[in-house]
């Protein structure tokens, strides 16, 4: 199919298309009249990967992961593993951002809040 109607299938525009393409997270064929050509699988693909932005997960992620997920033999159990990576990671930041929290609200209003702690 051609980037128009993946744009209107998937509700993305054009330039985000691109844009995936640029990154390699997807792959179209060019026609000799210079159109884009993407195969059907690139709309649920494409349904995954903005889900998966909501989801937090970077763009970086997504492609790393991809391959593997596409390749696994019970996807539901993969994905069910890679949330909970994404689980503990956000754990490990919430954890940090804690002890910042801390640390800034032991320095506010010590007359010097960069003083050594």
């Amino acid at each position: 199919m051609r980037i128009g109607e993946l744009a209107a299938q998937t509700g993305l525009s054009r330039d985000a298309i691109r844009f995936y393409e640029r990154t390699g997270l997807v792959t179209g064929e060019r026609l000799p009249n210079g159109y884009r050509d993407f195969p059907p699988e690139t709309v649920p693909w494409l349904t995954y990967v903005r889900t998966a932005q909501a989801l937090g997960f970077s763009l970086a992620e997504i492609a790393r992961t991809g391959e593997e997920l596409r390749d696994a033999p019970d996807s539901a159990e993969a994905l069910s593993a890679l949330f909970e990576e994404k689980i503990a990671a956000i754990d490990r930041r919430m954890a940090q951002l804690g002890a910042l929290r801390a640390e800034l609200t032991a320095r506010a209003g010590s007359g010097c809040p960069l003083r050594a702690g």
